[in-house]
């Protein structure tokens, strides 16, 4: 009589997680950090907050013509310095996994890369698309109450105010877009942050030194320059694009951004 042999089981793969899991992986991950809700608390305070500011000490001046600015500059000026947050948020999205070594343990876990980095991209634009929108509201509405008092309040049904309010939330989500780009590709926190604050700040108010016709197109293309205006009803500086179509050329630059940091994510080791 022969023993029977055992048959060896066959391995398996583990099924690998589907899309929902993936976005809800990465937005455990991305609300379990403290410097997200730092982040967010401080694009609220500095946006809202600064323009309430701005207002309350303005609106005087600007009904006397003190001030040679249309009232609509200011109802979103908070927005200007919140952006930094912005900035701050999409670059750690890209590099706080790499800086602890999480990043190998996601790729372990989800192998389709291309699945990670749509999940990052869209936890990343839809908090900045409401907490931009929500901060832009909230600034109109305390700032409002001071320009109003003085006589020269805006309506929401007013030229570009809308607009504006909903522009600052598009205008963030793609600047953190941009900032999560910058980020995988040189995948380094303070290396991320100094390009893409440089970009925004510096090259993009240095630019308009620029001799020529070449150089007043190099500024308004630039990423800043060409996305801010679509966040104000009336922007400080005339020379930039028009809201729509400046903020159509933004997209686009964050587009191609986006593609070339894909293409370098799937390429590279973690």
């Amino acid at each position: 009589m022969t023993a029977a042999l055992a048959t060896p089981p066959t391995p398996t793969r583990a099924p690998r997680p589907g899309p929902g899991n993936v976005l809800r992986a990465e937005w455990i991950k991305f609300w379990s950090v403290r410097s997200t809700a730092w982040s967010v608390g401080m694009l609220f305070v500095l946006g809202a907050g600064l323009t309430v500011l701005v207002c309350a000490t303005s609106a005087a001046a600007l009904a006397d013509s003190e001030i040679d600015e249309a009232p609509g500059s200011f109802i979103t000026w908070g927005l200007m310095i919140a952006q930094v947050t912005a900035v701050v948020l999409g670059t750690l999205v890209a590099t706080s996994e790499y800086g602890t070594g999480m990043i190998r343990a996601t790729l372990a876990a989800v192998p389709r890369r291309g699945s990670v980095l749509a999940a990052k991209a869209i936890v990343l634009t839809g908090t900045l698309l409401v907490a931009g929108t929500v901060t832009a509201f909230a600034g109109y509405l305390g700032g409002n109450a001071f320009l109003s008092a003085e006589g020269i309040g805006l309506a929401l049904d007013d030229d570009g105010v809308l607009r504006a309010l909903f522009g600052s939330g598009l205008y963030l989500a793609g600047l953190g877009l941009l900032s999560m780009a910058v980020g995988l590709l040189v995948r380094h926190t303070a290396a991320a942050l100094s390009t893409v604050l440089g970009l925004v700040f510096v090259v993009g108010n240095m630019a308009f030194l620029l001799p020529g016709t070449w150089g007043e197109w190099v500024a308004k293309v630039l990423p800043g320059n060409a996305g801010s205006p679509v966040a104000t009803p009336v922007s400080f500086n005339p020379d930039l694009l028009e809201p729509w179509p400046g903020f159509a050329v933004f997209a686009a630059e964050v587009t191609v951004l986006l593609v070339v940091a894909a293409v370098a994510f799937r390429r590279r080791d973690a």
